[in-house]
C-alpha cells in the first residue's frame, strides 16, 4: 500500500528572480522521502507593498518561509511577520556570504539582485515574469496571442508555480482556470502562435491539496 506523502507550505521569497531559491529548496526537500512541498514563489519583492502581498498570503497557508532579501527594512518586516505566525524562517544566503566576508576581509554591499548582470537575457526574463503575474489566473485574456504558452487546467493543478517557473526561463505564459460550465474566452477561436497545455492531477491528490487548503482557512464544508 502507498503511503500518502506527507505535504506542506513553503515560501519563497526572493527580491530577484528566484531561481536560486527554488533550487536550493528543491535540493533540500530531495533528501526527505516521502515529502511533497507545496510551493509558493513571490519574485521581485522589493517594496513594502508587494511584500504586503506575501504577508496577506503567508497568513492564510502558514508554513516555512526561505528568503533572499538584502533590503534590511523589508527583511526586518517579513521575519517580524513570522515570529508572529510562529512559523519558522531562513535567509538562505546568509551563512555562506558570512563566511565570503570573513574569509575576504569585506563587507557585503546588500546589493539586490546583485547576481544578476543587466544583460538582455536579464531583461527577457523580468519581462516573461511581469507577463506571467499579469496573465495569472485568468487576467488580461485580450493579449493571449502575446504568449508563448497558455496553461489550462482546474483550481490547484499548479498553474501559477509552473508559469512563475517558465517565466524565470524567459517564457512568456498565461495561465487559465477551468470552471465547470463556463467556456474559453473568444479569443481561443483565433491563437495561432501560443501552445495550449493542459495541466492535469490525480483526482485523490487534487482532493487532498483541495482540504488542506479549506482546512488552513479554518473552514470545515466538505471539499
Amino acid at each position: 500500500m502507498t503511503t500518502k506523502p506527507i505535504t506542506f507550505n513553503v515560501h519563497l521569497v526572493s527580491d530577484s528572480t528566484g531561481e536560486t531559491l527554488s533550487a536550493i529548496m528543491r535540493s533540500c526537500v530531495a533528501q526527505f522521502e516521502n515529502v511533497e512541498a507545496l510551493e509558493h514563489t513571490y519574485y521581485l519583492i522589493r517594496s513594502e507593498q508587494r511584500l504586503q502581498r506575501v504577508l496577506d498570503e503567508l497568513r492564510v497557508t502558514p508554513g516555512l518561509v526561505m528568503f533572499t532579501i538584502a533590503e534590511e527594512k523589508l527583511r526586518a518586516s517579513l521575519e517580524r511577520e513570522c515570529r508572529l505566525l510562529g512559523v519558522p524562517y531562513v535567509s538562505v544566503l546568509d551563512q555562506p556570504l558570512k563566511a565570503f566576508s570573513r574569509y575576504l576581509g569585506l563587507e557585503m554591499s546588500h546589493k539586490v539582485g546583485a547576481q544578476r548582470e543587466m544583460t538582455e537575457e536579464y531583461f527577457r526574463r523580468i519581462e516573461a515574469l511581469n507577463f506571467a503575474m499579469a496573465h495569472d489566473d485568468g487576467q488580461n485574456t485580450d493579449d493571449y496571442d502575446e504568449a508563448d504558452v497558455i496553461l489550462l487546467g482546474v483550481s490547484r493543478t499548479s498553474k501559477t508555480p509552473t508559469s512563475i517557473y517558465l517565466g524565470q526561463r524567459g517564457v512568456k505564459v498565461a495561465n487559465l482556470p477551468l470552471v465547470p460550465g463556463a467556456s474559453l474566452p473568444p479569443i481561443f477561436a483565433r491563437l495561432t502562435k501560443p501552445l495550449v497545455v493542459g495541466l492535469t492531477i490525480n483526482l485523490d491528490r487534487l482532493v487532498q491539496i483541495r482540504a488542506n487548503r479549506l482546512s488552513s482557512l479554518a473552514e470545515t464544508r466538505q471539499t
